[in-house]
């Protein structure tokens, strides 16, 4: 019985996620995609009208995971800088259990694609910046930072770590745990 288009749609953003986690990071072609499929290459562009718009797919899948984590923290955590931490924390989560959309995240699965692939993910990461502002804002107005603070400035400073922990995970062949060290490192980054 043929898949129903949703399904095969889904199956080919699944087989990019899958082929993304080899730390070899070889580029993805429509023919490598087609041929891990055991469909033609014009079976794949009756779902896509691109390769691009594959990637796309993807960084839908990945804004709407993300997102909606963040805003289940944002609804069931009170205290900013526990929901600023949680932010942090599923993010560096979200890299270890998506290795192939860890390497979408930093740009790695981007290098030789479509410039407005890279467009959409720093438009979704200052979404999350905005949401560790908002986060480290309620903090504040809580008593857990100092008045005056930098809210831009920290949000910054969280998301440039998650970025280098994500960096590091992707470009050591996901090896090195980018949540390995966490709870000794918020902390740091609380203050």
């Amino acid at each position: 019985m043929p898949a129903k288009p949703g399904e095969r749609k889904l199956q080919i953003l699944q087989a990019i996620a899958e082929m993304l986690e080899k730390p070899a990071g070889e580029k993805i072609t429509t023919a490598a995609l087609a041929a891990r499929l055991d469909v033609s290459e014009a079976a794949l562009y009756r779902h896509f009208a691109s390769k691009a718009q594959m990637f796309e797919g993807l960084i839908e899948f990945i804004e709407g995971s993300i997102f909606s984590v963040i805003g289940q923290i944002e609804s069931s955590e009170e205290s900013g800088l526990r929901q600023a931490e949680a932010i942090v924390a599923s993010l560096l989560a979200f890299a270890r259990k998506n290795r192939g959309l860890a390497r979408v995240l930093t740009g790695d699965a981007l290098v030789h694609e479509n410039p407005r692939l890279q467009a959409r993910i720093n438009q979704l990461l200052d979404r999350v910046a905005a949401s560790l502002r908002q986060a480290l804002k309620v903090a504040a107005t809580q008593g857990g930072l100092p008045e005056g603070h930098d809210f831009g400035a920290h949000a910054d400073v969280l998301l440039a770590y998650v970025l280098g922990r994500w960096q590091r995970f992707v470009k050591g062949g996901f090896k090195d745990d980018p949540a390995a060290a966490w709870p000794a490192q918020w902390p740091i980054l609380a203050a």
